[in-house]
């Protein structure tokens, strides 16, 4: 196994073992077992859990922006770049469950609260990433296309319905098919829409 290979199965082994037992419930030697390594090779890769747990959103986050981001137009009218966006988002997180897992639980952990943060200030740092829901929303905002909320507030409204039936699709209380996709998606844009 070539040391590439070795990350990959870490980082894969990482993704598993939090989204079925969370942060504290995965402990390194438990990750090292599932990746079939010496936990000592862990540590080649990654200093410390934080920074396992930190690299592993930024990666699952780049993948999320690169289908986001696939056939997105921001010369589009506001729904359709919004209508894209969500249809993206819930389909990538209804193929990807355990992507979803991990960062409902990172977004709601104390790693998560300041990237969160920084993402609705548009304040980077060293996390870097996509911006295209903020900029989005406060184009629409500022052309009066949009509610005038708050952004954490057009957040919520916008993406939390399709965070929920990801949830509800991933547990089986609902199969989401393309056409219930689009559907709620254009209810979240009547939510936000003026």
């Amino acid at each position: 196994m070539t040391k590439p290979e070795k990350r990959d199965d870490v980082v894969r082994a990482a993704l598993e073992l939090i989204a079925e037992h969370g942060f504290h419930g995965a402990p390194m030697a438990m990750i090292a077992d599932r990746a079939g390594v010496g936990a000592g090779t862990i540590y080649r890769y990654f200093e410390n859990k934080d920074v396992l747990i930190t690299e592993l959103y930024r990666e699952v986050e780049e993948k999320i922006y690169a289908v986001l981001l696939e056939g997105y137009a921001t010369e589009k009218p506001f729904r359709e770049r919004f209508l894209h966006l969500g249809k993206a988002l819930l389909r990538y997180f209804i193929e990807n469950p355990l992507d979803f897992r991990y960062l409902e639980q990172f977004h709601n952990s104390p790693y998560g609260v300041a990237i969160r943060r920084d993402k609705i200030l548009g304040k980077h740092g060293k996390n870097g990433g996509c911006d295209v829901f903020r900029e989005l929303f406060e184009q629409g905002v500022s052309q009066q296309v949009m509610k005038d909320f708050p952004l954490v507030i057009l957040f919520a409204l916008a993406f939390g319905p399709l965070l929920a039936m990801a949830r509800d699709h991933i547990l089986g209380f609902v199969s989401l098919d393309d056409a219930l996709i689009a559907r709620a998606i254009e209810a979240c844009w009547d939510g936000i829409r003026r």
